[in-house]
């Protein structure tokens, strides 16, 4: 059932690292809205299963279909029912560049550049962005335990740069009002005390940075 109020942000984007929850956060945030949802399908990228056992080799093809998978979608989003009260996405533009500048070699990433300078004209802007946060050892354990096919290669190594990036990222960030949720204890699938908290937050952010760190959910 639907919940949104006037005081919701109307374009809301979850983002952090592999296996921070992001997607199942967005997951529920669409439902308990009632609204639009966008995932960035990695599933759908034939290259992915290839990245992880090599990534020097499939870096470049991996990362251009995101690329073209994620502008495709947002684009989409700009042309479609603006007078929907709410959008949550599983993603963020910039992320896609992030990812590229750890994978690709100083080559491959000048023609990434020119790619996405072309494909990201006029994207919407996030009226939210938050960021989900947890410790690598909590984000491999994540990972194993959801057994996807195609994150069967990935290493502690590759999830500590992936974590770093992101805090780096966000650091810097000052496009969109930023909540910044520490989610390594709590419990935002299926806690209810702990999912109630973060929406009445969500509901107060106009602009800023800000923490979200609430004591487990023992329910």
């Amino acid at each position: 059932m639907s919940q949104v109020s006037s005081d919701d942000p109307s374009f809301i984007v979850i983002e952090g690292p592999i296996g921070v929850g992001k997607t199942t956060l967005a997951r529920r945030l669409a439902n308990t809205y009632g609204t639009q949802l966008l995932l960035e399908g990695a599933d759908e990228n034939p290259f992915l299963a290839r990245f992880y056992n090599n990534p020097r080799e499939a870096a470049l093809p991996t990362q251009l279909f995101f690329l073209f998978q994620r502008s495709r979608q947002l684009q989409a989003l700009r042309q479609g029912d603006m007078f929907k009260p709410v959008r949550v996405s599983d993603f963020l533009m910039e992320k896609d560049r992030l990812f590229a500048e750890l994978t690709l070699d100083d080559d491959e990433l000048t023609l990434y550049e020119q790619v996405y300078q072309q494909l990201t004209l006029d994207m919407p802007r996030p009226d939210l962005v938050v960021y989900l946060q947890a410790p690598v050892d909590v984000l491999l354990e994540r990972v194993k335990k959801r057994g996807s096919r195609y994150e069967k290669g990935i290493t502690v190594d590759y999830l500590q740069r992936v974590s770093d990036a992101y805090t780096e990222f966000f650091y810097h960030y000052q496009d969109s009002p930023l909540l910044i949720v520490n989610a390594s204890e709590i419990n935002l699938a299926e806690g209810n005390a702990d999912y109630a908290m973060l929406l009445e937050r969500i509901s107060t952010i106009e602009r800023g940075r800000h923490y979200f760190n609430p004591l487990p959910d023992k329910l």
